[in-house]
Parts: structure tokens; C-alpha cells; sequence
């Protein structure tokens, strides 16, 4: 093994995986912190001290504690997107409405995995910085542009009035922000099957009434 191989192992564990664990490391540590201790008390040396990597290690990673709530954010609401994609793709010829309330089951599982993302998403991100206030909106307008396609489907089908769903999109997406920073805050904790069926009867009663 040459000099190369010997500065890029160390007992056994390549550099890169080692760094690729710390940063594992670091975001675990700080989705528990965040939605435990809340974001504005949480220091930086308590990060480090929870996933076990030094300050240096840290900046090694991020820039900064809010890069940190960032990444998480976008990690959140992604996997919920990834969620979805593949029952869109297999719903392509389902009735529309069975379509839409598959997809918020969809949606609501991918959140509710873990009770600790609807915390970070929807209370503790928030508001934190101009940064966070416009990777908040961006997704924001995703679900929204999501939603109000499915409703014009719905529309098109003829099982809803042909009308503008923008302010529908909104409305809905509030709403089902709303219901999820319940469920993680409530004690002792709702049944994840409620939180959906409360999700779905919203949805199906604001696209379905009358223009």
C-alpha cells in the first residue's frame, strides 16, 4: 500500500466515509436538538458534542448552524416529494379524486415517519432568516403549483367545478400545515390514520363544493 493509500485510510475507515459519518452525524444530532431543545437554544458545541465530532469537524461541513436547518429542511421535503413521484407515476389512469387523496397519503406517511420533521418544518423553521423565509416559500409554491394541478385534473374530469383553484392551493396547503404542527405537538399523540383522514376530507371538500 503506497503513501497515498496510507494518508487517505485511517484504522481501517476511508477519509471520505469518515467524513461522510460525521456529516450523517451532525444532521442526525441536530433534528434531535432542533425539535428537542429548539433551534435558537441550541449552540453549535452542543451539536458537536452529541455527534461526537469536533468544531473544526463542523466547519469542516457547514458553514454555519442555519446551513444545518437548511439542509434538513430541504431533506424533509424532499423525501416527502420522492414519496410521491412513484404513486403519481403508477395513478397516471386512476379516477382523480382517488388519484389526489392517495397522493396525501402518500404525503402525510413520508412526514409523519418521523415526528420530529413536522417539528423542524413547520415550527422551528419558519422565520429564522431571509435564507430559510425563501427556501420555505420555494417549497411552498411547489406543493401549491402540485396541488392546484391536481385540482384542475379533478376539475377536467368533471367531478368539480371548472374554476381558478390558486387560492384553493394555498388554502389547502395552510391547512394541512396546520393539522400536521398539531400532530406533532399534541399529547399524547394523534393517530397518524386521523391526521390523514382529516387531510383528505378537507381537500375533497374544497375542491369538490360549489364554484
Amino acid at each position: 500500500m503506497g503513501q497515498g493509500s496510507h494518508s487517505r485510510m485511517y484504522r481501517g475507515v476511508d477519509t471520505e466515509q469518515r467524513r461522510a459519518e460525521r456529516r450523517e452525524r451532525l444532521l442526525e444530532a441536530a433534528l434531535d436538538e432542533f425539535t428537542s431543545r429548539g433551534y435558537h437554544k441550541t449552540k453549535i458545541a452542543d451539536l458537536c458534542a452529541r455527534a461526537g465530532v469536533s468544531t473544526r469537524n463542523f466547519y469542516e461541513k457547514f458553514a454555519s448552524k442555519e446551513a444545518l436547518l437548511l439542509e434538513l429542511h430541504a431533506h424533509i421535503n424532499t423525501e416527502a416529494m420522492k414519496r410521491m413521484l412513484p404513486v403519481l407515476d403508477s395513478l397516471a389512469d386512476a379516477e382523480p379524486l382517488t388519484r389526489i387523496t392517495t397522493l396525501l397519503d402518500a404525503f402525510v406517511a413520508a412526514v409523519t415517519s418521523d415526528p420530529r420533521y413536522p417539528r423542524l418544518n413547520y415550527v422551528e423553521a419558519p422565520g429564522i432568516s431571509q435564507a430559510m423565509e425563501l427556501q420555505h416559500r420555494d417549497w411552498f409554491t411547489r406543493y401549491t403549483d402540485f396541488i392546484e394541478a391536481e385540482c384542475n385534473r379533478v376539475a377536467e374530469a368533471g367531478l368539480a367545478p371548472k374554476r381558478d383553484y390558486h387560492l384553493t392551493a394555498i388554502a389547502l396547503v395552510g391547512a394541512m400545515t396546520g393539522i400536521l404542527r398539531e400532530w406533532q405537538a399534541h399529547q399524547p399523540p394523534l393517530p397518524v390514520e386521523a391526521v390523514a383522514t382529516e387531510i383528505r376530507a378537507v381537500f375533497l371538500a374544497s375542491i369538490t363544493r360549489p364554484a
